[in-house]
């Protein structure tokens, strides 16, 4: 079996990657603001996403340590609701922020995909 090769941890790739998607998200706002009541879900998961990187980006602290990341997102996890500006559907936003806040642990976890900063992913 071939060795895995373990990355160490870089804060500001990760930095980065939240960034631009904190941009894509609000671009996809944008565009399903646009497309009328068909893609009002569209917007609550593009509003999810920023919500989640905005708020990690927050914790500039945070990202020192894949662990700092892990233990704010589940943190995250453990509210019981979530508020942010621009909604249609809380119940909907409510599970959008769950299931992007789950990929990015997996990813803090793996340590795999912050070099992909491209909009669309």
């Amino acid at each position: 079996m071939a060795d895995k090769i373990v990355k160490t941890w870089d804060e500001a790739v990760a930095r980065k990657w939240l960034e631009s998607r904190v941009v894509a998200a609000r671009a996809d706002q944008v565009v399903a603001e646009r497309g009328g009541r068909e893609l009002q879900d569209d917007c609550d998961k593009a509003s999810a996403e920023e919500m989640v990187c905005s708020l990690i980006l927050k914790a500039k602290a945070s990202l020192d340590t894949q662990e700092a990341v892990s233990n704010l997102l589940r943190a995250l996890l453990e509210r019981d609701d979530y508020i942010w500006r621009g909604v249609y559907d809380d119940t909907r936003f409510d599970r959008h922020v769950r299931s992007y806040a789950k990929k990015v642990i997996r990813m803090v976890k793996l340590n795999d995909g912050f070099e992909k900063v491209t909009h669309y992913q």
